[in-house]
This record gives structure tokens, C-alpha cells and sequence, in this order.
């Protein structure tokens, strides 16, 4: 436990999210999570479920996608990424699910009730937090705008009906 304290707080502590933190900082962060493992093509996060926690990609990765009888693809989180952070704040249902990509995908996972104490407990950590959700959002919405423009761009292509 203490060994693999260690090395979530080392893998931590090189990304953007704790970029700013103290490694005391970041293994209190690490004291408000807990550490869940999911095999290649389980659930992690629902279509329709409210967003209870956040989840911090450690090792693997998780697929986005929509459909109920037929899924597709519509983005990949990588380890050292945030998901889940747009239902979690805004307490609306998923509207896409999330499936981890490979075995052993291991998430860090910070339910309502941890960050509403560590919000408390730790505002500084909350707002490094809070930072992350917001830059990772950008990159989401960015994304859906590129992928928007690029359809757009091609069904408006000159000589095209």
C-alpha cells in the first residue's frame, strides 16, 4: 500500500494537474481517492447516470461512446487525463459511456462527498482541481468545435449535392 502510495504520488506528480502542488499536497490528494481497477471493455460511467466522482486516468485508457444498441467512438482519455468532470459539476445525466480499453486500467477515483472535504480540508489542492477540470473541458470543447467545422467543411464542399 505504502509502495503503491508512492508511485501514484511519482506519476502524480508529473502532470499538469499537481504541476503547481508540493508532494505533500499531492499524496493528501492522494489520500482523498481511491484507486479502482477496470478490465478491457467494462463500464466505467453510464449513459444516464449523475456524475458522483471524478476520475483521474493512472494506467490505460477509457473510451467515450454513444448508442445504445450500436456504440460508437466518440473520444479517448489517456492516462494522466481527467473524466467525468462535465456531469460531475454540472449534475446532469452522462451523455456518453465510458469503457476502459485495455486491461488493468487503473483510475483514481474522488467521489462527491471526498471533494466536498477536500474543498473544505484543502481549498488550494480544490482550486489546482478545479483548474484541471476547466483546461480539460476546453480541450473537449475544442475538439467537438474542430470535428464540427471539419463535417461542415465537408458537406458544404463546392460541387457536392
Amino acid at each position: 500500500m505504502v509502495t503503491e502510495k508512492i508511485d501514484l504520488a511519482q506519476f502524480l506528480n508529473q502532470q499538469y494537474l499537481c504541476e503547481s502542488l508540493t508532494i505533500k499536497e499531492v499524496t493528501t490528494l492522494i489520500d482523498y481517492t481511491e484507486l479502482v481497477t477496470f478490465n478491457k471493455s467494462e463500464v466505467i460511467a453510464d449513459i444516464g447516470d449523475v456524475g458522483e466522482a471524478l476520475y483521474f486516468v493512472i494506467n490505460g485508457e477509457a473510451a467515450l461512446f454513444v448508442g445504445e444498441q450500436t456504440e460508437s467512438q466518440v473520444g479517448l482519455i489517456h492516462a494522466g487525463e481527467l473524466m467525468g468532470e462535465m456531469s460531475f459539476f454540472d449534475r446532469k445525466p452522462r451523455s456518453v459511456r465510458a469503457r476502459a480499453m485495455k486491461d488493468d486500467t487503473q483510475l483514481l477515483k474522488l467521489s462527491r462527498a471526498m471533494y466536498k472535504r477536500l474543498r473544505v480540508e484543502h481549498p488550494y489542492i480544490t482550486v489546482n482541481l478545479l483548474e484541471h477540470a476547466i483546461v480539460s473541458l476546453d480541450h473537449l470543447f475544442r475538439q467537438a468545435s474542430n470535428d464540427l467545422s471539419s463535417l461542415s467543411s465537408y458537406f458544404n464542399m463546392p460541387g457536392r449535392k
